[in-house]
Order: C-alpha cells, then sequence, then structure tokens
C-alpha cells in the first residue's frame, strides 16, 4: 500500500495573490469574459514579453492557435507544416479550419523543428503546386526552436510562422521572449503550465488590428448593431474576468515559478549525469528555457520503461515525451518529413517531476529510485 504523498508531473502553483484579484471579480460582479482583470492580465503579459506585442486572453491555447490560423487566412484545401513533435493541439486546429497537416520532424540540439527538413518540405510543396499556407513551429518543453532559421526559410518564400508557446513563457531566444519571435505567437496557462489560469490561453500579435479581430471572432463575431448581427463566424473563446484574475496573481511570481523549474532541471543534472545512459538537453548558445519539463534521453526503450515504472510504483508521476504526430492514428493518412529524431526521443525518453512547487525531498525520492534501477 502506497503510504507517501503523491508526486505530481507539474502541478498547479498559487502564488497567493490570485484570491484577491478573484475576490474583486465577484465583489464588483465581473464574472463575465470582458472586465479589469482581463485588460490588467492582458497588460500584465505585454509588459512581461517586452511591451511591443499585443496579446489578446483567450479560453485556451488551442483556442489562440485556431484564431490565428484564421488570422492568416487559412482554410479549406490549404496545407499548413507543422512540427510533428508536439502535443495534438498544435495540430487539431487546422483540421479545424479544414486545411490538412504536413508534419516536420525534429533536429537534435533542440528537439524542435529541423530548419533542414522544413526548406525541403516547402521546395516539395512547391513544386506540386501546394505552397503551404502557414508553419507552426513549437517551444518543445520550454527549448526554444531555431526561430532564426526557420524565420529566413518562411521569409525566403512568403510564409507565415505561428509560434508555438504554449509551454515556453518565460524562455528566451537571445534575449528575446518566446511568444514574439513571429509573425503571431500563442500561450497556454493550462493547469500544469508554468503559471495557470486553470484553463486559458492567450494569443501575441504584431499589430492592434489584429488583436481586435481575434477578440472580435472570439466573442461570436458579433456585429455592431443595437440588435444580434452577425456577418462573420464566430467562437466563444474569450477568458473570463475570474479566470483573468488568477493569471494577474500568477504574473507575480512568475520569475521565481522559472526560478524553481530551472533549479531543479539543475538538481537532476547534477545528480543524474554520472550515468552514461542518461542524457539531458543542453540549452545552446543564445537559448534561455523556462524548463517547464526536465527531460531525460535514455539509451534505450528497456531502460525508459523500467525508470517509468519504478517511479510508477512509488507514486511519482513522470511520462514519456511526445508521440509525434506523424505516428498518431488519427494523422496516418498526412504527408510527412521525417528524419527519425522525433520517434527515438518518444521511445527513449521520459519526462521527470518538474513542478515549481517540488521541494528538494520530492525530488531526492525521484533521484533515488532512479540510481537504484539495475539498468543503469
Amino acid at each position: 500500500m502506497l503510504t507517501k504523498t503523491k508526486i505530481y508531473l507539474s502541478s498547479p502553483h498559487m502564488g497567493g495573490s490570485e484570491q484577491k484579484f478573484v475576490n474583486q471579480a465577484f465583489d464588483t460582479n465581473w464574472i463575465a469574459p470582458l472586465g479589469p482583470n482581463v485588460d490588467g492580465f492582458e497588460n500584465d503579459l505585454k509588459q512581461y514579453l517586452g511591451g511591443n506585442d499585443e496579446v489578446a486572453v483567450l479560453s485556451s491555447g488551442t483556442a489562440a492557435i485556431h484564431l490565428a490560423l484564421q488570422l492568416i487566412g487559412v482554410s479549406k484545401g490549404d496545407e499548413v507544416l507543422c512540427q510533428s513533435f508536439t502535443f495534438s493541439a498544435s495540430a487539431n486546429p487546422i483540421i479545424y479550419q479544414g486545411a490538412t497537416p504536413v508534419f516536420i520532424d525534429s533536429e537534435p540540439e533542440t528537439w524542435n523543428m529541423s530548419p533542414e527538413l522544413l526548406e525541403i518540405a516547402i521546395k516539395d510543396r512547391i513544386e506540386k503546386y501546394k505552397k503551404p499556407k502557414a508553419i507552426i513551429a513549437v517551444h518543445l518543453y520550454g527549448m526554444p526552436y531555431k526561430a532564426k532559421e526557420i524565420n529566413a526559410i518562411a521569409k525566403n518564400y512568403g510564409i507565415p510562422v505561428l509560434e508555438d508557446s504554449a509551454e515556453a513563457l518565460g524562455s528566451t531566444y537571445f534575449n528575446q521572449a518566446c511568444g514574439t519571435l513571429s509573425d503571431m505567437g500563442v500561450l497556454s496557462f493550462n493547469g500544469n503550465k508554468i503559471i495557470t489560469t486553470s484553463g486559458g490561453g492567450a494569443l501575441i500579435t504584431k499589430k492592434l488590428e489584429l488583436k481586435n479581430k481575434a477578440i472580435f471572432l472570439s466573442t461570436q463575431a458579433r456585429d455592431n448593431a443595437p440588435h444580434y448581427e452577425h456577418s462573420s463566424i464566430g467562437y466563444n473563446y474569450r477568458m473570463s474576468n475570474v479566470l483573468a484574475g488568477i493569471g494577474r496573481g500568477q504574473m507575480e511570481v512568475i520569475d521565481e515559478r522559472v526560478e524553481a523549474r530551472r533549479s531543479n532541471y539543475n538538481f537532476y543534472k547534477t545528480n543524474l549525469s554520472q550515468f552514461g545512459a542518461i542524457e539531458f538537453l543542453e540549452e545552446p548558445f543564445g537559448f534561455f528555457s523556462n524548463r517547464w519539463i526536465t527531460c531525460i534521453k535514455t539509451n534505450s526503450y528497456k531502460l525508459r520503461e523500467s525508470l517509468r515504472l519504478d517511479l510508477q510504483n512509488e507514486d511519482i508521476e513522470s511520462r514519456t515525451l511526445w508521440k509525434p504526430m506523424h505516428l498518431q492514428p488519427v494523422f496516418k493518412d498526412c504527408l510527412s518529413f521525417t528524419n527519425g529524431i522525433s520517434e527515438n526521443l518518444f521511445n527513449n525518453g521520459l519526462c521527470l517531476p518538474s513542478g515549481s512547487n517540488l521541494t528538494e525531498d520530492d525530488l531526492s525520492r525521484v533521484i533515488e529510485i532512479i540510481r537504484k534501477n539495475p539498468n543503469l
């Protein structure tokens, strides 16, 4: 029978001020998807990201990707190049628009989209008279992708880049905030993210008119009229004032959250680096990861599975790395440009408990179990 406290992979971590902002929403009866917390949270995010980009807070990161694709003009019959090594929410909105995803494999330095394969894919699709309408690249597990290379390729072919920064709030690329590196960016505030609003996300744009269009679409696309007039299809995607209050409280502690996650990574690396069968994902020069999740790559599927099961038996949550989209049953008929890297990571990689509320005793429990594994 398990008696020790369960250790979660990445649980919510409140900072203390969230209740104050939520109470203000109740006290003033601002419960709807508008109000001072929504405006305040958007401004907090804007300033944190450098102050030059516009932010619209929404019901989820998935909603933000969906609206971004609409703003780009993706529609039925289009193709969108999408990182394969990611969560399905990066790709699903492509289908919502009636478009088709084309999946691009990873490169080994950051585990994100391979610029080399991206250009190969673009050339292939243009030769077949199917120039891609957009590119979705992902800062996976908080590690920035190679934005300079990907942006240069995209610019050369005139294809906009949607930057999925759902896992990367607090990460930077040569001192510029992730989420602001490309044409449009996306954040997520799901319960497991570095800060949370329970459920929620944000769309980051360069232009105020695009933010306003996103807000219009996210509030059922109601035209300016004394009655309910609709000339466009809209969505119920706007964040509520209550959840935005949680976000405002979370923004007060985000630097501490990033520091704690990076400390977790350093603790694991210090205590496990002596094992040649385990590798850690290092930061290339100029890359700063929030280390949302600390991931390891083992030298075999057997070792990965034995570590995962050892932790599970001690009521410690770990998780395999993302199963690539090009291997998912739902996308089995989609075109992909692969090199085997993401499949290898899926087979041999493991996410370790990484919450900012983990204690040193929690981390030591994880280390102790891993060290005992006979396959090391």
